[in-house]
């Protein structure tokens, strides 16, 4: 199957290239480098059913770059996804997030695809004490990238409806793994791994009881892969373990990983964390056939393992 990922050099597209080169399909990437990292792709580009493109999602080469590939499927991971970046340019976000969707669904109209893949986000639902949270939850996006992910979900469905572009949105949890930027807002395991194999500080916010589903990276690949198929068209589907882990006990699972006897540094409460947040994948399990299969345990001793590997050859 010919298939095209944008953001396949990030760290949850690259992950995808590499399952989806191994399972014998002919993979496109695309990606402008922002954030992601040609290392990322230095097993990918040894195949040869693999093409990478440099671009941006927004940029007038999409269609051309798209209609060359032919993709049977496309997944669309390409997104500006700081949430603190989304609050002080609430215009390139949309730019990227709103803009680029539209443009990845109008070029996989031109080309015939059959089904976008789209990475949404727990964001879009906001704070809730209504825990773990279900698709039928409702929404209340409270930050413009949230805002970004919900209405891409919305042309999803306009473009389902209208040219007949089947879609499934996928909410991911906390997604962790090996080639995470440990220096991003939103890598927590990644930032405690690189602090704590390095000797260098560690801290939490507030309490350190606010709680999070960490998802492992090949977790969130699997699902993207048995979403591409012709189950879920049309629905969206939430992507985590249903495991609460609160920030101090994260911390306190990293440090045994790396082999170190060390306490965070307590910093304010940054306005705005969500208290909890947990998610219901039932719906993932009875229509995709999907399960979480690493534990938090043995996914953070993969990071720690990645981290000082990375610090060995750095």
């Amino acid at each position: 199957m010919r298939v095209l990922v944008t953001g396949g050099a990030g760290f949850i597209g690259s992950h995808l290239s590499d399952r989806l080169l191994a399972e014998g399909h002919q993979v496109t990437v695309l990606d402008d480098l922002s954030n992601g990292r040609p290392a990322n792709l230095a097993g990918a580009v040894t195949s040869d059913r693999f093409r990478f493109v440099e671009l941006d999602v927004t940029g007038p080469e999409l269609a051309a770059a798209v209609a060359d590939a032919q993709p049977e499927v496309i997944f669309h991971l390409a997104a500006q996804v700081d949430v603190r970046a989304s609050v002080a340019d609430p215009l390139h976000d949309a730019k990227v997030n709103v803009l680029g969707t539209i443009a990845v669904l109008e070029a996989a109209r031109a080309a015939g695809t059959r089904k976008v893949l789209f990475a949404s986000s727990v964001a879009i639902y906001g704070p809730t004490t209504d825990l773990p949270v279900a698709e039928t939850a409702p929404t209340n996006p409270l930050s413009p990238y949230a805002s970004s992910k919900l209405t891409g979900e919305t042309y999803l469905r306009q473009y389902r409806q209208l040219h007949g572009v089947d879609f499934t949105a996928l909410a991911f949890g906390n997604v962790y793994g090996p080639r995470q930027d440990p220096h991003g807002e939103a890598g927590v395991v990644a930032i405690f791994a690189g602090a704590l194999t390095s000797g260098g500080p560690t801290k939490v916010f507030g309490e350190g009881g606010n709680t999070r589903d960490y998802i492992y990276v090949g977790d969130i690949v699997d699902a993207l892969v048995k979403a591409s198929a012709e189950a879920g068209g049309g629905q969206r589907f939430n992507l985590g373990t249903g495991v609460e882990t609160s920030d101090l006990e994260l911390h306190r699972i990293v440090a045994k990983a790396a082999g170190v006897d060390q306490e965070p540094e307590f910093a304010p409460a940054r306005p705005g964390d969500l208290a909890a947040m947990v998610l219901d994948s039932s719906a993932a399990h009875a229509e995709l056939g999907w399960r979480p299969a690493t534990d938090l345990t043995e996914g953070v001793a993969n990071v720690v393992a990645w981290a000082r590997e990375r610090a060995s050859v750095s």
